[in-house]
């Protein structure tokens, strides 16, 4: 398998933001689907622990692609620094990648 596909995340602590996030990806083609799932989360932030839940978002797509949906959050994210970080897919069942290159642009 050719190694061009990636996972990416990133969290908001406004589930509407999430959305938005979400339907923006989905629209545009950028992403072939979103996971979300709510989790606690702690952190420093500008000197202080944070304490909060956040909505995680996973995403599969294509590491070519990882540029413009990095400008597409960042864009549409109410954090002043969202945490916005790709993974490879080092391997996977051919069928979900044929799937992938249907629905990604």
């Amino acid at each position: 398998m050719e190694n061009k596909y990636c996972i990416i995340t990133t969290s908001c602590n406004d589930k509407e933001n999430a959305k938005e996030i979400t339907e923006k990806l989905l629209e545009k083609r950028l992403v072939s689907y979103v996971q979300e799932s709510k989790r606690f989360s702690s952190y420093y932030w500008k000197g202080e622990i944070v304490r909060e839940y956040e909505y995680f978002l996973t995403m599969g797509s294509k590491k070519s692609l990882y540029t413009e949906i990095e400008k597409e959050i960042k864009l549409i994210h109410k954090y002043e620094v969202p945490a916005i970080t790709m993974y490879d897919i080092a391997d996977g069942n051919k069928e979900i990648f044929e799937w992938m290159d249907e629905e990604i642009k």
